[in-house]
């Protein structure tokens, strides 16, 4: 009998590098999820900052409703709209990719420099086409959002079930930041898919991720230890780099909503 996959966790995450948002369906866009990762953070030098250098990113909590973005650390918030930019773009790199962006409004840069201590600005991608990313694996450029390289990122649950195995203090798939976590019967299959849907949407693999020190931040609490990186450096390095979860991209728009099937 042949393995069924299902889709049991969907997550989207607005801000680059802030917490996500737990989601019963998405509509799957080129650049990935509708509002995943349209907005970021950028310093005075506009380079954007993540949890790899400011670990307390983990801590602020985006909300989306009736178009606006919530936005809760400690016990402050900030709201603003999800339509909402100013003008002048300008030219920023996410690695060595660039892309345009415009800063969503001054009040919400100030409301972001106050709780982080240093000047920063929030900063939004407007339209597909407007950050490319090309992959050297398929030989295709791919119009993405301002996530590290690819637009979705799809984790099995046995491969997060075979590294906890190997860990004294459990993990949550929350470490890894995927879009899309599916039901699975052997860790790591997923890296060998090729051409799937689900619900409305195909979707092609392109690479296992390569993953650095962010997934040793805990996002409940913002501490860095060493692990699971240690760990999984012991037999998920492959040429220098530590794979966990696969990239994916979506060949057409739509749908998908947990529970769905993967039809290959």
């Amino acid at each position: 009998m042949s393995t069924i996959y299902t889709v049991k966790e969907i997550y989207i995450y607005p801000i680059k590098s802030l917490a996500g948002i737990s989601c019963q369906n998405a509509f799957a866009e080129e650049m990935g999820f509708e509002h995943d990762r349209r907005w970021m953070l950028v310093d005075a030098e506009n380079q954007f900052i993540t949890q790899r250098e400011y670990p307390i990113l983990s801590q602020f909590y985006p909300q989306i409703s009736d178009g606006k973005i919530s936005i809760t650390f400690q016990d402050q918030k900030h709201e603003f709209s999800t339509a909402e930019h100013l003008e002048n773009p300008i030219e920023v790199n996410v690695w060595d990719d660039k892309s345009e962006v415009v800063e969503v409004n001054s009040a919400t840069s100030k409301w972001f420099s106050d709780r982080l201590g240093f000047q920063c600005k929030l900063m939004k991608i407007i339209k597909s086409g407007d950050r490319k990313h090309e992959s050297s694996r398929l030989k295709e450029t791919f119009n993405v959002s301002l996530a590290d390289g690819y637009p979705y990122l799809m984790i099995g649950t046995k491969s997060l079930d075979f590294l906890n195995e190997k860990l004294d203090d459990k993990i949550t798939v929350l470490r890894f930041r995927p879009n899309i976590v599916i039901s699975s019967e052997i860790p790591h299959e997923e890296d060998d898919f090729d051409t799937f849907k689900i619900g409305e949407v195909d979707f092609k693999n392109v690479k296992p991720c390569g993953r650095c020190i962010m997934v040793n931040n805990d996002p409940q609490k913002g501490i860095v230890k060493k692990e699971p990186l240690k760990t999984l450096s012991k037999y998920r390095n492959f040429n220098n780099s530590v794979l966990f979860g696969t990239n994916i991209v979506s060949l057409n728009s739509g749908i998908i909503k947990v529970g769905d099937e993967l039809v290959f």
